[in-house]
């Protein structure tokens, strides 16, 4: 019988622009040279949101795993605090993956990306501007930020404009930002409001830490002209969406037609909503598929046999 590998987890951060991100990193013992996914969160999210519960599985799988948090986000670095902006968001990426490849105790060769709702975006993004990556794995991406704006519903979008308008005003003198809410109930501005959105984060947040529920608004409009599933047909390695049948962030419709462009795309379909994705059973179901392609890509040393 194979037994799973036993690892261990270092915090460390990485120089990204002109800050750092602060990380994890997760080592399978007495593996020489394995190699590694770098996994990132979604909209405003930070590691601590169950990216540890999959990092942790992929360790035990023989896989390095570095799970890391944004700039302006948790204990990353740069100011202002809760600045969702994806130029370097997608900068934290390409640093994560420098940092992965100066280390002697991982396989720079066999390198993979991970990311989860808007980081499953970025996932794709990432993957086609990265033709020496392995492998990708994109969860419940958002794909496109029209439909995703469209989902939300235009009076929803319009409620957003004056809070949008002084933080515009806000940069532009040098003050602190206007924050509108990541996930709010039905009928309330934010970013996302369908009926499982803030349950839904409220619910990934560990016990004892607090979750804050903002980010600067002039992330809005970049966000409903952010695109990356036309990446996708780019992305030369094989990567594999899991997409959410029932997703009320992400639609599902459109995040299938693009992701069957990707040349070598994998589709696996899973009857949960967007944020179901990380807990209990579908937990169970996409980590386990998950690491399945992963193995066949990055072709991690098995455990030792008892």
């Amino acid at each position: 019988m194979t037994t799973a590998h036993s690892f261990t987890r270092h915090d460390i951060t990485f120089p990204s622009g002109d800050s750092t991100c602060a990380g994890w990193l997760y080592l399978p013992t007495g593996v020489t040279s394995p190699p590694v996914v770098i996994l990132g969160h979604g909209l405003g999210a930070t590691r601590e949101m169950r990216l540890d519960a999959f990092a942790e599985r992929f360790a035990q799988a023989g896989i390095a795993a570095v799970a890391f948090t944004y700039r302006h986000f948790g204990d990353s670095g740069g100011h202002p605090r809760q600045l969702l902006s994806i130029k370097r968001q997608l900068a934290d990426w390409d640093a994560a993956i420098a940092y992965v490849k100066a280390r002697p105790d991982i396989d720079r060769s066999r390198i993979a990306v991970w990311g989860s709702s808007f980081g499953g975006g970025h996932a794709i993004t990432v993957a086609s501007r990265h033709p020496e990556l392995r492998a990708a794995v994109s969860q419940c991406p958002f794909t496109d930020g029209l439909a995703s704006a469209l989902a939300l519903g235009p009076g929803a979008s319009l409620r957003m404009t004056p809070v949008l308008a002084r933080d515009m005003a806000a940069r532009v003198r040098g003050k602190a930002p206007a924050m509108v809410p990541i996930a709010s109930a039905p009928g309330s501005p934010a970013l996302m409001n369908a009926p499982d959105a803030l349950p839904g984060y409220q619910a990934l947040q560990p016990a004892g830490t607090t979750f804050r529920n903002e980010v600067a608004a002039r992330v809005i409009p970049t966000i409903a002209t952010y695109r990356p599933g036309r990446a996708a047909k780019k992305v030369a390695m094989p990567i594999l969406f899991c997409v959410s049948n029932t997703d009320s962030v992400t639609p599902p419709a459109q995040t299938l037609r693009y992701a069957r462009t990707a040349p070598r795309g994998e589709i696996k379909r899973y009857d949960a909503g967007h944020f179901d994705f990380y807990t209990g059973e579908t937990f169970e179901a996409l980590v386990r598929d998950q690491i399945e392609f992963l193995t066949r890509q990055l072709h991690p040393a098995p455990a030792s046999t008892p």
